[in-house]
């Protein structure tokens, strides 16, 4: 089989990101299952895993990646970082045409780069097989409860970015004693969720349905996940039809009120449709029977289905105050009448050597047999964003977004 060069790409993107695609351990197995690939890493001061640790196994360290065929990211790779004719795998969040990253699918195309995206590699089913969604969850839900602690001084818990691992961090969850007979709700069914449904299962508390959570009144903190058929309806048809819901969600209506008037904590972890209603408006956050005080915004999706997320938090500073009546944002905890948010939108990197040791795994199970096997399922074809400076088929939609304005796609910038 023909050699195949792989580098591993120092993080380049401000602030710092300090996950890494391939673990030590990781670049190890990848060496001993595909003997045909070389492999290197590219020196950083930064990231979780530090230079020593790939070196003491044997991993080659090279500044240079030109003489690499493939290069791993994970975050934007800064555009005069690229490298003309190579075969990049990072996120570059540019399928959504995001404004701040037109440059970069410019430059991917003048580069004459194949960019295959992390987040548009799916399987038969068209599920994503490359995420962080899980570590988002888990860090989000800990956040939530972090937050909620803080806006009534009942505990203290240590910022999750400042735990050494899931280790550390879950041994803070014995600090959780004082928490009140809450009701905790949790939007959605994906890896995001789940993810939240862990930390809140192995701190004890315990789940309820829909149902219990809407109608009865429990003696503990409970929480309760919501699935969409929860809090939508379809005005015009009796039963629920989840395909329809994705295909058409500017038919639905929200019914979240009926939750709004019991949850005390919200945690956000539903993937939001911007043609779908959104869970409640600022005039309901006004309502006297609209009981949410603390929500974590785990999805984050600024000007989104929740109103009071008009800005994403950082990890140093996660959280802030809302005030419903005059629509601003406040200090953090300065108002027990304020809606105290967190919305930090790279939570994964709080906990990045769990969060990159989870990802390196489904690089190596999801992604290197397509990249060895000749790619006979169309798998990475599928996800390939752009290559040879002309957009693939399937993201055709992104010209406007992708070529300067009077430019054609037939007169590329080579």
């Amino acid at each position: 089989m023909k050699k195949l060069k792989i580098g591993v790409l120092r993080e380049g993107k401000v602030p710092v990101d300090k996950r890494v695609p391939l673990t030590p351990k990781k670049c190890l197995e990848v060496l001993q299952t595909f003997p045909w690939v070389q492999l290197v890493v590219q020196p950083s001061p930064i990231r979780c895993f530090s230079d020593k640790e790939y070196a003491e196994l044997g991993i080659p360290l090279q500044e240079d990646l030109s003489t690499c065929d493939v290069l791993f990211g994970v975050k934007e790779v800064p555009v005069d970082q690229l490298i003309s004719n190579k075969t990049y795998f990072f996120f570059s969040h540019t399928i959504k045409k995001q404004a701040h990253n037109q440059k970069l699918l410019q430059a991917i195309l003048a580069k004459k780069i194949t960019m295959i995206d992390y987040e548009t590699i799916t399987n038969a089913k068209g599920e994503r097989e490359v995420a962080f969604g899980r570590w988002a969850g888990i860090v989000g839900a800990y956040n939530g409860l972090l937050t909620y602690g803080r806006k009534w001084n009942l505990y203290y818990l240590k910022p999750a970015h400042e735990c050494q691992d899931m280790d550390d961090m879950l041994e803070e969850f014995f600090k959780v004693k004082t928490l009140p007979s809450i009701k905790i709700a949790v939007t959605g069914g994906g890896r995001v969720t789940q993810g939240a449904l862990e930390v809140l299962t192995k701190m004890g508390l315990r789940q309820v349905s829909a149902f219990d959570f809407l109608y009865k009144e429990f003696a503990e903190p409970v929480f309760a996940q919501l699935r969409s058929s929860d809090y939508h309806v379809r005005p015009d048809v009796e039963v629920w039809d989840s395909k329809d819901f994705y295909q058409n969600p500017h038919l639905y209506k929200s019914t979240f009120k009926k939750f709004y008037r019991v949850t005390d904590l919200l945690m956000a972890c539903a993937y939001w449709n911007p043609a779908a209603p959104v869970l409640f408006t600022q005039q309901d956050m006004q309502e006297p029977d609209f009981k949410i005080n603390t929500i974590a915004d785990i999805t984050c999706d600024v000007d989104g289905s929740i109103p009071c997320t008009k800005r994403v938090s950082t990890i140093a500073e996660p959280a802030f105050d809302y005030n419903p009546w005059t629509d601003e944002l406040e200090e953090a905890y300065s108002s027990e009448k304020n809606i105290t948010v967190m919305a930090v939108d790279n939570l994964p990197c709080e906990l990045p050597r769990n969060a990159s040791r989870d990802f390196s795994r489904q690089i190596i199970d999801k992604i290197m047999p397509h990249l060895f096997n000749g790619d006979q399922e169309k798998v990475l074809a599928h996800a390939t964003i752009a290559q040879d400076g002309a957009l693939c088929e399937r993201y055709r939609y992104l010209e406007d977004y992708a070529y300067p304005v009077g430019q054609v796609p037939g007169e590329r910038a080579s």
